[in-house]
């Protein structure tokens, strides 16, 4: 089976952004967006692209910052990804036309979408659940659990996956508690696999700083990919 990659242009808002769609080819295929980390879409995502073509699927690396826009470092990460962090309705509105793009791939059947997402990722595609997209199911690695503010009482469509290393500092155990109560009193079909003795970043292979509470986890990194590749079985059948 041969994965054939190809990138795209999209405009929102008098804005190009550029995302990289990876198939296996054949009929239109369930579309699985991967939702960047905080320095932009990367080889990183690609990849992901291309693993999940493997799957069967059509996987599609997003981009939410614009076209050839990437940092570089933590602080050039932190100024890209500040603004999402601080406009929630922002990152709800742009993700939403990201996911009407998608469905208008040819490679991609609109009627079975989802989301993954790593790190920041993983908080954009659980704000795609929150803001009631209709979509079969949103993947998070990593990611931040705290919710928007603004989307009390909206109505989650999606099934969630959560999966998360238990020593993130950057997600403390209150957190945690905090999400599993919002997506019970949601009436979410939602579940959540903590890993032990992992921090933030578990897979990504270059992480490697515990001061800043980022570094590789391979059991995890494993683990954690079987549980979505188990979880997209699922919610596309």
């Amino acid at each position: 089976m041969t994965t054939t990659t190809r990138a795209f242009d999209y405009e929102i808002d008098g804005k190009t952004y550029e995302a990289v769609l990876a198939t296996s080819g054949g009929a239109p295929r369930p579309g699985v967006l991967i939702c960047h980390a905080w320095a932009g879409r990367s080889p990183f995502e690609e990849d992901k692209a291309k693993a999940l073509a493997e799957l069967g699927y059509a996987g599609i690396a997003i981009d939410l910052y614009g076209k050839g826009v990437l940092g570089s470092s933590a602080e050039e990460n932190q100024a890209l990804m500040t603004p999402f962090i601080e406009d929630r309705e922002m990152m709800r509105s742009r993700l939403l036309a990201i996911i009407d793009v998608v469905k208008e791939q040819p490679e991609v059947d609109p009627e079975q979408i989802a989301a993954i997402g790593f790190c920041f990722g993983g908080l954009c595609v659980l704000n795609i659940a929150r803001a009631g997209a209709d979509i079969k199911g949103v993947v998070s690695f990593h990611g931040l659990l705290g919710k928007p503010g603004n989307r009390a009482g909206a109505k989650i469509k999606s099934k969630l996956l959560v999966l998360h290393g238990w020593d993130d500092p950057m997600v403390p155990p209150d957190d945690v508690v905090a999400f599993a109560k919002e997506m019970t009193d949601a009436g979410a079909d939602w579940q959540l696999h903590a890993y032990g003795g992992t921090m933030h970043a578990f897979t990504n292979p270059e992480a490697n700083d515990p001061g800043f509470g980022t570094v590789y986890n391979a059991d995890a990194d494993r683990r954690s990919w079987q549980a979505m590749t188990n979880f997209l079985a699922e919610i596309f059948t």
